[in-house]
């Protein structure tokens, strides 16, 4: 068996443990992501009911979907210090999972709104066990020399799974119910939620199985856990972790801001449900595919200039959207906005890894994963808010925001890796 699955993770060059995680999240992400196409479905359904808090079906749908990014992205700097305090990792992800699992499960039973607030809310907090833990692991499982491959893979198959999701998460509630034995039936949406919660029970037990932490972890607890603000010991102003944590926070703003304003963007571009499917897609296609070659390239070639290009890239990509009338042209934003994205993620991820000293993993990294989980929440409610005054104001905020971010990396952030090999150009000898 051992050498099966040593096999497996030879082309991908990374520990067997980092590619089982991966594996996991993929499983939990396809349940997860399910759930953004499954929950507004549910709202409109007419299968819940109860009190709405005065709230529109549109806003509430808002509100739930939101409740989750800011609850997950909350408790994040708390799990992840927390599992410094204790050095342990495995026990953080299974936890998180399984509580992923039974609140998948509980939607079966929610009959009102207040309940899948609760639900969701609780989901959040689960997955918030699941993401710094995740990536400390990952980030200690790597060397200075394969850090970015190793985030890199890793991101790849998280969103791999993200991707995955929504796909079929529509046609698995429109072509129930389904017949079972002894003349029972699931309905659509239980049979949703049964798909998300066996993914879940995968993940754990993917994860129990073939996941460890490593020696050092339990080793290095207890470690100086604090996140300053400020640069105490180097030349810039700002703490370079920081400074990534709150461009990650604009560059998740600026790339969400496209998701819940489907009506507007299919009415400007005369488009249907299906090229909108289309143009979001088109984002975690160019992730999918870059991810990994990215965060190996930047292990040979240094950190800063995939992350300074990356957001430089942002800009232009995030304010055409704004003012193009093109089905196609939109997906060619859509897709080198994900290409910019690809760029900043995993070196951000792994710029961190290198500058967290030793049991410092989880609370260093969760400041990026809490920062961008903070802006996936915030970007739909901003360009919600933000359309009213015409569908070019949410690009240009994003764009704003893009070019802030830029500046704040390019003066406030260095390379950590001591050798890098110069990029070639084109027409040297």
């Amino acid at each position: 068996m051992r050498s099966v699955v040593e096999r497996l993770v030879a082309p991908f060059a990374v520990d067997r443990r980092v590619l089982a995680l991966a594996g996991a999240r993929m499983a939990d992400g396809i349940g997860n992501s399910f759930l953004i196409i499954v929950i507004p479905l549910y709202v409109t359904s007419g299968v819940v009911g109860g009190t709405a808090f005065g709230l529109g079906e549109s806003l509430l749908i808002g509100v739930i979907l939101s409740l989750f990014g800011f609850l997950n992205s909350s408790f994040q700097p708390f799990t992840g210090r927390l599992s410094d305090r204790l050095g342990r990792r495995k026990p953080f992800i299974l936890v998180g999972l399984a509580g992923l699992a039974m609140t998948n499960v509980a939607y079966v039973f929610a009959e009102t709104y207040l309940s899948l607030l609760v639900i969701r809310g609780l989901q959040g907090v689960s997955v918030a066990f699941i993401i710094p833990s995740s990536v400390a692991l990952v980030n200690e499982l790597a060397t200075t020399g394969d850090r970015g491959g190793n985030m890199g893979v890793y991101n790849t198959f998280r969103l791999i799974g993200f991707g995955a999701g929504p796909a079929v998460a529509g046609a698995v509630v429109s072509r129930g119910p389904y017949a079972l034995p002894g003349d029972l039936a699931v309905s659509g949406f239980d049979a949703a939620f049964y798909v998300a919660t066996i993914t879940a029970t995968i993940s754990y037990g993917m994860v129990t199985v073939l996941v460890s932490d490593p020696e050092s972890t339990a080793a290095n607890a207890g470690a100086d856990l604090s996140i300053p603000i400020l640069d105490r010991t180097g030349p810039n102003l700002l703490d370079p972790i920081f400074t990534l944590g709150v461009a990650s926070f604009f560059m998740a703003t600026a790339i969400a801001l496209f998701a819940t304003i489907q009506p507007q963007v299919n009415a400007r571009l005369e488009q249907g449900a299906t090229w909108f499917g289309l143009q979001f897609a088109g984002f975690i296609i160019a992730q999918v595919a870059l991810q990994t070659p990215i965060g190996r390239a930047c292990d040979r070639y240094g950190r800063r200039p995939f992350i300074v290009t990356g957001m430089a890239l942002l800009i232009p990509t995030t304010l055409v959207q704004g003012f193009l009338l093109s089905s196609a042209l939109m997906f060619v934003a859509r897709l080198f906005q994900g290409i910019a994205a690809a760029m900043v993620f995993a070196p951000s991820l792994a710029l961190a890894g290198d500058l967290a000293g030793e049991g410092e993993s989880g609370s260093k990294l969760s400041v990026l994963t809490m920062a961008f989980g903070y802006g996936i929440a915030v970007g739909p409610l901003s360009s919600g808010a933000l359309v009213r005054f015409g569908f070019e104001t949410p690009f240009v905020f994003g764009t704003a925001l893009a070019v802030l971010g830029t500046i704040l990396v390019y003066t406030q952030v260095e390379e950590t890796l001591e050798t890098t090999v110069p990029v070639p150009v084109i027409g040297d000898d």
